[in-house]
């Protein structure tokens, strides 16, 4: 969630005024930022996750398994033990330093980060794991003795009409809540002043409390309640929203998707040309990964007919108007926006030369002189436009304190627009006065239930980065279509069932991979083995001046001369393609499974487990160390192939096989219980 100030919030009526002003200032920061940190480089691929966990109280004596309330009391506990040596001594050996933990926005929630960024040494990566376990170890110690901390997306009983979910009990309080919920209370939400304001904020600004509509899963037994069969659109444009006649799973307060859990991954870049290249090459990954870690099937007790969070989230801060949502003319707004702030991405960035205009085809509204003064700053149209269409958005909590800020000392104006942009991936400049570059947030996977789950997880995505630079993979593909997938994912068992959009060429035209570079022939490698220790790890540029001529030396025992692109010079780069050649690289994206875009469709197209393994492949690392690094691999992997289900369809066939289940898509207090001590035993 970010740092928390300290302060007095404003409301919305006295946050409004404000709007001009902290954009303004926001973009004065930002190209203060700009100035101080375009060319220069950083220290090369750091990279750290967020686990987000659920305390929960068990009453074995009635099955009943409750949210605990009691982060505040925890993390005093948990901010205190961390500071105490003595922990130090039961830190394993893996772990480079002990791990921080940060409140959230549910009073139920707990988040992790490791004590120091991994580093690109392949030692970092099989320490992920053991640095997980040991934070929900430290956790567990300062529970009370029927409290667990479980690492599930979404809680299938948050919200429940007219029965207890929380311990203590908390009831819905419509009028004097800062949601106004009909199913939840204010005890639900963290207690800083920032968590209120927000969600007071959002639906003030709206007009109305938030509407968030999620398909029901239709059993044999299944009682649709009055009024829970959509009647019309609710003013959001995501296809995955229940058409007309729909029964409908309704939730109406901010808690519901920011009290889900996820996990997410950030990377330092060496320089923000390969920031922003990693950027675009990660916007079609998302929504794969999260079909791929699919784990909320059930909200407010009763089972859903989609498998992932995604709408949930965006619509329970959904600050859009009326007007906005294209509802009404506009008449007190500017733009219609198609989107909720949480939502997928819609611009690429780089100015890669493959970042073809054809595949910005939806519409993108922004601000044009936020825009122009960008570029007459000399930001370049890519960068201005994404950060144009950012601010569009008003800021939702501002505090009195930090109204005037030192637009050179200060970046909180430009954050509170870019924090409260909640997308699939996050480009995200280097902060004030710290020595932190440019960095890239990976946020659409859902949690996973177990540590090596998670751990695999974010191993691949971190080698999937270092494939796409070190083989300069070309992901583009239509906007339209990475929505299109965003929706395919969510559904109920997409990833065995869907087909999703992939670009069927990414390698290069001048220098694509065969078969043979994939298997065994060692590449451009940019993590270092552990062994190396006489030479300094560098990550390849992206081209920087016009003609993108550039030379990199990579560690591998020895340098390797490269062209701009990150690949071995060849004259082969200079001749012009056969038709043939054309046709085989053109720039369609084609359906595949999800089996096929991960594990590969042949030789023309060998998967991202491919190119992971290809990068793998050409690292000096010693063979246990890639069988273990492969162990982690072997899930994705599996998974991709329907071998391994997701946590949704393992949560689903729970739910359902349990002898307590009617068949009527209710999520009983007894199967919530047996569900959750399951999830804690594994």
């Amino acid at each position: 969630m970010g740092l928390l100030a300290l302060g007095t919030p404003l409301d919305w009526p006295d946050t409004k005024p404000l709007a001009e002003h902290i954009r303004y200032h926001g973009i004065t920061q930002f190209l203060n930022t700009w100035d101080k940190w375009k060319d220069q480089t950083g220290k090369g691929l750091l990279w750290g996750d967020e686990i987000e966990y659920m305390v929960v109280s068990f009453d074995d004596d009635n099955k009943s398994a409750l949210l605990s309330l009691r982060q505040t009391e925890i993390l005093e506990k948990l901010q205190s033990v961390t500071l105490d040596p003595a922990l130090e001594k039961h830190k394993p050996k893996k772990c480079v330093a002990i791990p921080t933990f940060h409140p959230e926005y549910g009073r139920y929630m707990v988040e992790s980060t490791p004590g120091a960024p991994f580093s690109g040494h392949v030692k970092d990566l099989i320490a992920v794991e053991c640095d997980m376990r040991f934070r929900r170890q430290i956790i567990r110690s300062l529970l009370l003795p029927h409290e667990l901390p479980i690492t599930l997306t979404s809680w299938p009983r948050l919200g429940v009409s007219g029965e207890n979910f929380t311990e203590p009990p908390t009831m819905p309080d419509p009028e004097g809540s800062s949601s106004k919920s009909l199913y939840v209370g204010q005890l639900l939400t963290n207690p800083h002043a920032r968590f209120p304001t927000l969600t007071a904020n959002i639906r003030q600004r709206r007009g109305s409390k938030v509407d968030i509509r999620v398909p029901l899963f239709i059993d044999e037994n299944t009682v649709v309640p009055e009024g829970m069969s959509a009647p019309q659109a609710n003013g959001h444009s995501n296809p995955a929203k229940p058409s007309p006649g729909t029964p409908y799973i309704h939730m109406d307060a901010m808690c519901f998707g920011m009290g889900c859990c996820c996990l997410q991954i950030t990377f330092q870049a060496w320089n923000v040309d390969e920031a922003r290249r990693v950027y675009d090459a990660l916007v079609p990954v998302a929504p794969i990964m999260l079909a791929l870690t699919a784990a909320s099937p059930a909200f407010r007790g009763q089972l859903a007919d989609v498998d992932a969070r995604w709408n949930v989230i965006a619509a329970s801060v959904d600050d859009r108007t009326e007007e906005e949502r294209g509802l009404k003319p506009l008449k007190e707004n500017r733009w219609r926006i198609p989107k909720s702030r949480y939502d997928s991405v819609d611009l690429y960035i780089s100015n890669d030369e493959r970042n073809k205009p054809e595949y910005h085809d939806t519409y993108v509204p922004m601000d044009p002189a936020v825009r122009q003064r960008l570029m007459n700053h000399g930001v370049d149209d890519h960068l201005a436009s994404h950060i144009a269409h950012l601010f569009i958005r008003d800021p939702l909590v501002q505090f009195s304190e930090t109204i005037d800020q030192d637009d050179t000392a200060s970046m909180d104006h430009f954050e509170n627009i870019q924090s409260t942009n909640w997308q699939t991936i996050r480009f995200k400049p280097p902060p004030v006065n710290s020595p932190i570059g440019w960095r890239v947030e990976f946020r659409s996977m859902e949690v996973q239930m177990t540590d090596f789950e998670n751990a695999a997880f974010a191993i691949f995505i971190v080698l999937l980065t270092r494939a796409i630079i070190s083989f300069d993979l070309n992901f583009y593909m239509p906007i339209s279509q990475v929505d299109s997938n965003m929706q395919r994912a969510q559904e109920r068992n997409a990833a065995k069932s869907n087909k999703f959009f992939f670009r069927k060429n990414i390698f290069p035209l001048d220098r694509p991979l065969t078969k043979y570079d994939l298997a065994s022939r060692p590449r451009t490698p940019t993590l270092p083995s552990p062994t190396d220790s006489t030479t300094s790890h560098r990550i390849p540029t992206s081209p920087s001046t016009a003609n993108g001529s550039h030379n990199h030396t990579f560690i591998s025992g020895s340098s390797t001369s490269l062209n701009g692109h990150g690949r071995e010079s060849s004259h082969a780069s200079t001749r012009c393609p056969s038709p043939e050649e054309e046709e085989a690289y053109s720039d369609e994206a084609v359906e595949m499974t999800l089996d096929e875009v991960i594990n590969g469709r042949g030789e023309g197209f060998p998967g991202l487990m491919g190119v992971v393994n290809a990068y793998l492949n050409s690292l000096n690392v010693d063979v246990a160390t890639k069988c273990e690094l492969r162990r982690s691999l072997d899930l994705i992997k599996h998974r991709a192939q329907g071998r391994l289900v997701t946590p949704a369809a393992w949560i689903r066939n729970f739910i359902i096989s349990h002898p307590a289940y009617k068949k009527d898509s209710i999520v009983s207090q007894e199967i919530n219980y047996d569900l959750a001590k399951a999830v804690d035993e594994m």
